[in-house]
């Protein structure tokens, strides 16, 4: 496995980079675990039966002169840089990307720090222009991602607000955005939605229903703002009467007025 490991080095040194395909790095980690050598963490969770507690890592291998030492940013017998960015708590050794340790989040982040606060609710680092600016659910960080189901609060992909709160991969919210605008969870709309509302009344404005419709009332609930009106049907869509979204949903049979019986 080690072999298997420097092999993976080597193809990335021929490539340009140092490492692996995840962190660009001097050295393999020798896994607390199993006593195996990996370029990182995800190498050995992609190969292994169980995961690298990073926080355990108590020694490395020089990818050069292949001596196993304890974990530190520079190698100690031919002084070869492991990282330009080195975390003595997390073990991780990477190109400089402006990376910072959160304490609280008890993990390293990309930074710069000074662009991200930590939500002491949310358990999450956002961007300072999230800051008082969006909607706290307790410990959401430590949910899985809806959409593909893997960890939010320790992956690489960065992570992505949605309006009501919840948490998605930016890369998963930027495919689900191409399927459809709601949150999987909730049923939120997901982005501002507004001018396309407009766009709709437009349609529902030039497109009258058959004249035994155009009487029909029927019983919805927002999806958006969670209150039940009843409004008249229609093909295209049910208008919430209060907050005039279209993100709603039938909450009850279709009614005609008596007087049009």
């Amino acid at each position: 496995m080690a072999a298997l490991a420097r092999e993976d080095g080597a193809r990335g040194r021929e490539q340009g980079r140092r490492g692996c395909e995840h962190y660009d790095r001097g050295c393999l980690l020798k896994a607390p675990c199993c006593d195996k050598l990996y370029t990182c963490r995800l190498c050995h969770d992609n190969m292994e039966d169980h995961q690298l507690d990073r926080f355990k890592v108590k020694e490395v291998q020089c990818i050069n002169c292949e001596k196993i030492q304890h974990a530190q940013q520079f190698c100690e017998e031919c002084s070869t840089l492991f990282g330009e960015y080195y975390c003595s708590i997390c073990h991780l050794f990477d190109k400089d990307k402006k990376q910072y340790h959160c304490e609280n989040c008890g993990i390293c982040r990309i930074g710069p720090k000074e662009d991200f606060f930590h939500c002491s609710k949310c358990n999450l680092c956002l961007a300072m222009n999230l800051q008082g600016n969006h909607k706290c659910i307790e410990n959401v960080s430590r949910q899985n991602c809806p959409i593909c189901l893997e960890d939010i609060h320790t992956s690489r992909v960065v992570a992505h607000v949605l309006p009501c709160g919840h948490l998605l991969h930016r890369t998963c919210y930027e495919e689900m955005l191409k399927e459809g605008y709601r949150c999987p969870l909730c049923m939120h709309s997901a982005l501002d939605m507004s001018r396309y509302w407009r766009q709709l009344d437009d349609e529902v404005a030039q497109t009258p229903m058959p004249s035994e419709y155009q009487n029909m009332t029927v019983d919805i609930l927002c999806n958006d703002c969670n209150r039940r009106s009843t409004v008249q049907f229609h093909i295209l869509g049910m208008k919430c009467n209060i907050c005039e979204s279209y993100n709603t949903a039938q909450a009850g049979g279709c009614r005609i007025s008596l007087d049009q019986q």
